[in-house]
């Protein structure tokens, strides 16, 4: 082994570290759960309290997080003929992900043979459709927007607020500057908290296991068996597809002939952001102009992310499964397509978002908040795989950007 594969192995080891230690705490609070039976009940505390920091931290970070993002937007910065495509672009590739892996769990149900100890129950809304999209995206009352029950309202204020913020010229500068000054403070905020993390994931699983049985541990394997594989379906078959809707066979075939630099490099780091290098090296060769991929490989990377659909669609049939849900029915299956695409927009938005993307799901369909740690697992299990898709689906849409502007590919 040359020192040069030696030093990439260490640098890839450095960037997953965190990982590792809550895949270890896991495993050693399963482990202990095992061991240890209904006594592991007695750590049940600690991972409360970890789940109680990072809602109490998250819901401001949220605000912050968006209000000053878009506070920042600046119009001159984007191509407008350009941006309208390429919204365009990132929503269809998203529709098809979520509708496919939707395919997949009704196909392979997920979590179907657990049931949770002292489960909540989480009961179906029987109101309208157009009554519960106004109750996702509207309170009432001020107060009730910074609660985590109401994350969607949340998001769509935080917006408002960016939008006003900017549409104030520079009178707006300093909410501005004391919008990003707070969102630093809020982040700072979740990494000291985050410290907890392994000691949090620990104690939750000793007890959930404790309680449940390895079976949890079973129901983890079929979801990664189920995400891998259809990933590489939507990898393969999908992006072969958006890349001859870009251009025919040839564009199919320039696309394959450059896409795996990127896709390795995702893989490797989980970063869409460390991939964007690569990304618009590859989406050039494939043709893409230099405007065109500047503008869709960045953005991309913060508000678009297939593999992250994908994966909110899973958690969503994982949750369903879990707590023996019926999942059917046109509003159900909607609601999850639109969930899915709102968690691949908000995972790459905000930092965190990961755990932002968690916590709306569990928001949208009152699921308890000791769900948060089941589905955040799941996260970390699909990270390396989610962070391809997402990638090279960016490539895809400036491909598809590309030749809906008429810059034909070739």
């Amino acid at each position: 082994m040359s020192f040069a594969t030696l030093q990439n192995n260490m640098q890839t080891l450095k960037a997953h570290r965190f990982t590792l230690l809550l895949i270890l705490a896991i495993l050693l609070g399963s482990l202990t759960g095992f061991l240890f039976g209904p006594l592991a009940n007695k750590l049940k505390p600690l991972g409360d309290l970890f789940i109680n920091l990072i809602f109490t931290a998250v819901v401001p970070l949220v605000f912050f997080s968006i209000a000053s993002a878009v506070a920042e937007i600046r119009e001159e910065s984007f191509l407008a003929k350009i941006f309208g495509s390429m919204l365009l672009s990132f929503i269809f590739t998203s529709f098809i992900a979520a509708c496919f892996m939707l395919f997949v769990v009704k196909l392979f149900p997920l979590a179907q043979h657990l049931i949770l100890p002292d489960k909540a129950i989480v009961a179906a809304s029987s109101s309208s459709l157009a009554s519960q999209l106004v109750g996702m995206i509207t309170v009432p009352d001020f107060l009730k927007l910074f609660t985590r029950d109401n994350m969607l309202a949340l998001i769509l204020f935080s917006i408002l607020i960016g939008l006003a913020t900017n549409k104030t010229g520079d009178k707006g500068l300093p909410v501005t500057r004391l919008l990003l000054s707070a969102r630093d403070v809020s982040m700072q905020l979740i990494n000291i908290i985050m410290l907890l993390a392994p000691l949090g994931f620990f104690a939750y699983f000793a007890n959930l296991v404790g309680q449940i049985g390895p079976q949890l541990l079973t129901a983890y394997a079929q979801v990664t068996l189920v995400y891998y594989s259809a990933s590489v379906v939507y990898f393969f078959v999908f992006l072969s597809l958006f890349a001859y809707l870009a251009g025919k066979i040839q564009t199919v075939k320039t696309f394959w002939e450059f896409i795996f630099l990127p896709a390795s490099t995702a893989f490797a780091t989980c970063s869409s952001a460390a991939s964007i290098p690569a990304n618009l090296v590859a989406a050039e060769n494939m043709g893409v102009s230099k405007s065109i991929a500047e503008l869709t490989i960045p953005l991309g990377g913060l508000i678009h992310k297939d593999g992250s659909v994908l994966g909110g669609v899973v958690k969503i049939a994982f949750l369903f499964g879990l707590f023996h849900l019926p999942f059917t029915g046109v509003v159900t299956l909607g609601a999850a397509i639109l969930v899915g695409m709102l968690v691949g927009t908000v995972m790459g938005a905000i930092p965190s978002g990961g755990m932002i993307g968690e916590m709306l799901i569990l928001s949208i369909y009152g699921f308890p908040p000791q769900s948060l740690i089941v589905i955040a697992v799941i996260s970390m299990i699909i990270d390396p795989m989610a962070t391809m898709i997402s990638v090279t689906s960016n490539t895809a849409c400036a491909l598809l950007v590309s030749k809906w502007r008429g810059v034909d590919s070739p």
